[in-house]
């Protein structure tokens, strides 16, 4: 990784970095690349090539190939406890579970007889409830889903508990994005994205407080996003933050403290851990997807 990739606003970035590590580029040929999630039992990364309608994956040795297409116009994912696929569909506009045989489980695709805006990003807690987000980004345009009217005439961020119910976990956001847990699931972090062409509209990331019983409490603005929108995030082992940005990854403390920033020469959309040893950071950004080892590991599984 050169001196050039990186920006240090902090001296404890450079111990959350692998100095002899290089960015790499796994494929360019995607048009709006979201969703990263990493299998360890077969060294697989997923991905969704939105616009394209189709997933893709890539294996040590084995390239770059199509996952499934058509796709739903996918975009986030993420695995559940039993390591399978969890999707989210702007096409179809619903949540999704690709099973052991292949078939597909559907997991939430209307609340309260209404249908869902657009699923954008998905994750799963120790107890395996489903927690994602639903902006209307899949229902505004042709482009990444099918225009359609908001029949819920919000964006909510929603929780499917362990009987399959599907309830509302947060409604106060103008569009919720990417979202993590922090390593002991006490916190939960839900990227605000707004719109890039509103200079009015949220860009930040808010953290909350999650009880016991999985209510959100205490909501409050975690960072100001200095560079275009929040959308995907992760955190380490140590609680750090490494979320998306229009200039590439930026990193942040637990205390909202910016860290430091990997500089990418495309729009970021989202990122993961992967690799046996969890220290592998996979990025997609734009038409790519990057690689680059890291001197920490991903939290969770």
């Amino acid at each position: 990784m050169k001196p050039s990739d990186i920006e240090v606003h902090d001296p404890r970035f450079r111990l959350l970095l692998q100095p002899n590590a290089f960015l790499s580029k796994l494929t360019d040929q995607c048009l709006w690349a979201e969703g990263p999630v990493y299998f360890p039992a077969s060294d697989l990364l997923i991905w969704s090539d939105i616009p394209n309608n189709r997933m893709l994956r890539w294996a040590p040795g084995m390239g770059v190939g199509v996952y499934r297409a058509p796709s739903n116009y996918s975009n986030g994912n993420t695995r559940d406890r039993e390591g399978r696929l969890v999707s989210c569909e702007h096409g179809a506009r619903r949540v999704t579970r690709t099973e052991h045989d292949g078939s597909v489980t559907v997991l939430a695709d209307t609340f309260e007889g209404k249908r869902l805006n657009s699923p954008n990003d998905v994750i799963v807690d120790s107890r395996g409830e489903i927690w994602f987000t639903d902006p209307d980004y899949g229902i505004l345009s042709d482009y990444e889903g099918y225009r359609a009217d908001s029949e819920i005439g919000r964006c909510n961020v929603y929780r499917v508990t362990e009987n399959g119910q599907v309830r509302i976990a947060c409604d106060d956001f103008v569009k919720p994005n990417g979202l993590a847990f922090s390593p002991d699931e006490k916190k939960l972090y839900v990227a605000d994205s707004g719109a890039s062409h509103d200079d009015a509209a949220p860009r930040h990331i808010r953290v909350f407080d999650v009880a016991a019983d999985g209510a959100l409490r205490n909501g409050r603005v975690f960072i100001e996003m200095q560079s275009g929108v929040p959308d995907g995030m992760r955190l380490d082992e140590h609680g750090n933050v490494w979320t998306s940005a229009e200039d590439g990854v930026h990193c942040y403390a637990p205390d909202g403290a910016l860290l430091g920033k990997i500089l990418i020469p495309e729009v970021v959309a989202n990122v993961t851990f992967g690799g046996f040893n969890r220290n592998r950071l996979f990025i997609a950004a734009t038409s790519s997807i990057y690689s680059l080892h890291v001197g920490v590991r991903g939290a969770g599984r």
